[in-house]
Parts: structure tokens; C-alpha cells; sequence
């Protein structure tokens, strides 16, 4: 059973620094070295909205809103993926989720979510 579990998570003021983790449990290394993954958040009565995405390969696509700002990477020797979040500002405030995208075959992907960890940034 895929499990991921965020952490990093808190209370911080506008201008300062925040770096979440994301660690995968249950999934193969191999199979996680060949997946994609992801932040996404979500804002009180808004829908979930992309943060920033990382693929098997290392290439990386950010929110226009982050781009400059939030950093993800990788460590597929720990599973775990990050999101170095700089310069945060009141809008970053959000449940933040870390994805899992299993590319299965002959279409069958697989997505897998975290329970989410809060982000809230104080003006």
C-alpha cells in the first residue's frame, strides 16, 4: 500500500522560508525512480491548484504564481521529494499535498495523494 506522508508544515511570516518533505512508503524504488511527482494546495474554499510538478527525469514546472520563489526535488535513494518555498507570502497559505504519479502500462497510471500539511503565512 503506497503511503506519503508531508512534514515541514507551520506558521511563518511574509518574507521567510519554508521546506516540506514529502517521504513514500510501500512503492518500489525502482518504480518510484521511474514516477512522477508533485505539489499541489489548496486554499480555504478554493480548489485544489498545482504548485509545482518533478518528473522521473528531473525536469521541474512551477505555478506562475511560485516560479522564482519554490524550489522541488528529488531524492529517489530516500523516496522523498521536497518543496524549498522562499520569499512565502500571505496567498502561499494552504494545505499543502504532495502527489505521486505511478505511469502504469498500457495507460494504467496511478495516482497516489498526502494527507497534507497546513502552510500559514502571517502579513
Amino acid at each position: 500500500q503506497v503511503q506519503l506522508v508531508e512534514s515541514g508544515g507551520g506558521l511563518v511570516q511574509a518574507g521567510g522560508s519554508l521546506r516540506l518533505s514529502c517521504a513514500a512508503s510501500g512503492v518500489s524504488g525502482r518504480i518510484f525512480t521511474f514516477s512522477d511527482m508533485g505539489w499541489y494546495h489548496q486554499a480555504p474554499g478554493k480548489q485544489r491548484e498545482l504548485v509545482a510538478t518533478i518528473t522521473s527525469g528531473g525536469s521541474t514546472n512551477y505555478a506562475d504564481s511560485v516560479k522564482g520563489r519554490f524550489a522541488v526535488s528529488r531524492e529517489n535513494a530516500k523516496r522523498t521529494q521536497y518543496l524549498q518555498m522562499n520569499s512565502l507570502k500571505s496567498a502561499d497559505t494552504a494545505v499543502y499535498y504532495c502527489n505521486l504519479h505511478i505511469w502504469g502500462a498500457d495507460g494504467s497510471d496511478s495516482d497516489y495523494w498526502g494527507q497534507g500539511t497546513q502552510v500559514t503565512v502571517s502579513s
